[in-house]
């Protein structure tokens, strides 16, 4: 290398990368001056010097037997790839190099006694940098996918169960467990298990069935009492890991739990395990507390949506009939739908109840707006027309003014909460049935004859809670055998495909013509058919629907 050419040395010299020769003896015959940027040294203060000078001294001990059997053979373990290792800078401290070896035979001809060692050193900093970058926007990426998913489940128990595999799939774990707080908060108990396809713990999932972690105690109840995530990376042998035959038993070997957190309040610990010993970087550590705060609270939001939403729903089902009754001679059927908008009650109610003086009175409504106080206004509609068909012999425009009188008196300064309704008395007759008809702003009722023809009955009258001399006429319509009569809110009518064309009346009367005389059940679901086919794939958000039909046998 000393008789190098001066092209050659010219290269050399300058290359970004230290190039180190030793001679036969491990001393330093040539060495670029890269090293100074890189170990602080002046290239001319290292010739003739110990290849143990670039050395921490924990290496230099087994130094002498390695470079004698590298020099002679060619062989060593740090032969034939590129490795990271620790180098000496001249200042004392250590610096990540990454190392590539080789040997050269010497020149025939020449008074060279042995091969020389060429080493090639590099700053492992930067490729350390990048690796580390990558790393975390891998982890990044996997948290945001395990919240997309998260965002497809329907209720904060899906979501959990969702959670395990994502996660796990993403990090590339082997396994996986779920632990949540009893309902007092004292421990916590194995819910769930994951487990990598060709993975099999079960083990691990019977000892955890069967153990419950107080704040402090085993991995969980550590990353319970931390509040951070804890890595164990010797499930075998870690006193803190309490399942430790569980773990030989299914060969995993490290486990990290990090907590699913909402503010102070914990949801679950997530514990992770890997078949392979692995270190737990601190980026991932970092990443997995704050996938573990997003996370719990999304979860926290989608369990208190879920909450609302059943309370919801316990709201609405008061506001409709638990069941439809009998009427002799009559077929009773009804659907209702929630609208596809953000308020979690709708406006729609029907009601069926009997009348002391064997007459019946059915009511459908429809209430301006949604959610709780579109709610209270269907409620007091609903339990005032009821009291105001039972207390007397009232006829349908006497409830509706009854129900009208009602919400005026209820009106505040909030925005004004008008009524849509439709009421009829049905009495039962010996050629067949009678019924009179009222309407306030809703849409008229269908009539259905035995032979297919559709006629609307009644007439159209003004809304209730606007007018407080509003009156309302009757009409009296017979119910014949054979006959269908339906009653329905703009829910159906009004439904738009996704260029905006609405369903219509007329698109309810050629539904209803098709169908079989005196069908109750049939004409709701084929109405409620109609129009889910009328709103698929449209861009138009879906309103409240309520469907009831009277049919009488033939």
């Amino acid at each position: 290398m000393l008789n190098a050419t001066l092209p050659a040395r010219a290269l050399l010299e300058s290359l970004p990368d230290t190039v180190v020769v030793a001679d036969a003896d491990g001393h330093i015959s040539y060495v670029n001056p890269a090293v100074s940027a890189l170990l602080g040294h002046e290239a001319a203060d290292l010739i003739g010097r110990s290849l143990t000078v670039l050395m921490p001294e924990r290496f230099r001990g087994a130094h002498g037997e390695g470079f004698a059997r590298f020099r002679l053979t060619g062989q060593g373990e740090l032969v034939g790839a590129t490795t990271r290792v620790p180098a000496l800078h001249a200042g004392g401290h250590e610096v990540l190099v990454d190392l590539t070896l080789s040997r050269l035979d010497p020149t025939p001809g020449t008074d060279t006694d042995g091969a020389v060692v060429v080493a090639v050193l590099r700053d492992a900093g930067t490729t350390i940098q990048l690796e580390r970058q990558l790393q975390v926007s891998r982890y990044l990426t996997a948290t945001l996918r395990v919240t997309a998913a998260l965002t497809e489940a329907p209720d904060a128990d899906v979501a959990f169960e969702q959670l395990l595999p994502t996660l796990c799939t993403e990090l590339d774990w082997d396994a996986a467990t779920l632990w949540q707080p009893e309902s007092d908060g004292g421990r916590l108990v194995h819910t769930g298990t994951w487990e990598a396809p060709g993975a099999s713990v079960p083990t691990l999932v019977a000892d955890s069935s069967a153990t419950t972690f107080r704040r402090g105690q085993g991995l969980p109840g550590l990353a319970w009492q931390e509040r951070a995530p804890v890595v164990v990376e010797d499930a075998w042998t870690d006193p803190r890991f309490l399942r430790q035959e569980a773990a030989r038993a299914d060969a995993l070997r490290t486990g990290v739990a990090f907590p699913v957190m909402r503010g102070d309040a914990l949801l679950a610990v997530c514990e992770l395990f890997s078949s392979e010993r692995r270190a737990v970087p601190l980026e991932l550590l970092d990443v997995l507390a704050h996938a573990g705060r997003q996370i719990g609270q999304f979860l926290g939001r989608l369990r208190a949506e879920s909450e609302v939403r059943e309370l919801a729903d316990t709201l609405q089902r008061s506001l409709l009939p638990s069941h439809l009754p009998a009427i002799p001679g009559i077929r009773l059927a009804a659907r209702y739908r929630p609208g596809g908008g953000s308020a979690l009650v709708g406006g729609d109610t029907y009601d069926v109840m009997p009348l002391p003086d064997g007459r019946w009175m059915v009511l459908i409504a429809d209430v301006c707006g949604t959610g709780a106080e579109a709610a209270a206004v269907t409620a007091l509609t609903r339990h005032t027309a009821r009291a105001a068909a039972s207390a007397s012999a009232a006829g349908p425009s006497e409830v509706l003014c009854a129900v009208n009188t009602a919400l005026l008196q209820q009106q505040d300064a909030g925005p004004l909460r008008f009524v849509t309704a439709c009421c009829l008395i049905l009495e039962p007759g010996g050629g067949g049935h009678r019924l009179r008809v009222s309407v306030a702003g809703h849409p008229l009722p269908l009539l259905r004859s035995a032979d297919g023809a559709v006629t609307e009955v009644g007439t159209a009258g003004r809304p209730l809670g606007i007018d407080p001399a509003v009156h309302f006429t009757e009409t009296a319509v017979a119910l014949p055998a054979g006959a269908t009569l339906v009653l329905y809110t703009d829910g159906v009518t009004e439904a738009r495909d996704d260029v905006g064309s609405q369903f219509g009346e007329a698109g309810l009367a050629r539904v209803l013509a098709d169908l079989p005389a005196a069908e109750a059940e049939g004409t709701v679901a084929a109405v409620a058919a109609a129009v889910e086919r009328q709103l698929r794939g449209s861009r138009y958000e879906a309103d409240d629907l309520a469907v009831l039909a009277l049919a009488v046998p033939s």
